[in-house]
């Protein structure tokens, strides 16, 4: 059984968590966020920390809990700190550059790959081979990094390809005569 649920989660100063029924609302200096829970989902706001529980005590009631437990979470850490994903682009002649409010991408294809910026994330590129996706909501950040890894993934005898900054590449060695 989870035993994420059991967690409580701290609200740190600036954070408002508004509970609603079944609803989470949660605002920070970053954003507000908001989330449905799970029928099965039971949650308490005390002093200052949110505390999870299961309605009955069954597999898929605790396991919603947990999965409640981690949402919540996610939702109060990026209305206060945010989060980052960044991306690096390996290849002779790939590159990235932001041209208003999407990103152009040059891949090796012989045409170049037009990514629009989704709401609520911003993308900015330091270098031309550098991309970094930040916002408020965990999902939409690493959704938006998958998409643009998916345009040219690594691939396992050069590297070349787009590839997340802390991602290890498993190389193959090459034929033999």
């Amino acid at each position: 059984m989870s035993r994420i649920a059991k967690s409580p989660i701290g609200i740190p100063s600036g954070v408002d968590v508004a509970i609603d029924g079944q609803t989470v609302n949660v605002k920070g200096s970053k954003g507000s966020l908001s989330h449905n829970l799970h029928a099965s989902v039971e949650i308490r706001n005390e002093d200052g920390t949110l505390l999870f529980a299961a309605r009955e005590n069954t597999k898929p009631a605790v396991a919603q809990a947990g999965t409640a437990r981690a949402l919540v979470n996610n939702m109060v850490t990026g209305v206060s700190q945010g989060f980052e994903r960044k991306l690096t682009l390996v290849g002779v002649g790939y590159r990235a550059q932001m041209q208003g409010t999407s990103l152009n991408l040059a891949l090796g294809f012989s045409h170049p790959v037009e990514f629009p910026v989704p709401e609520g994330l911003s993308i900015v590129t330091p270098s031309q081979t550098e991309i970094v996706i930040s916002g408020i909501d965990k999902q939409k950040v690493g959704q938006a990094a998958a998409v643009i890894r998916n345009f040219r993934p690594p691939e396992p005898y050069k590297g070349k390809g787009v590839r997340y900054s802390d991602e290890q590449v498993v190389r193959k060695e090459a034929k033999k005569k």
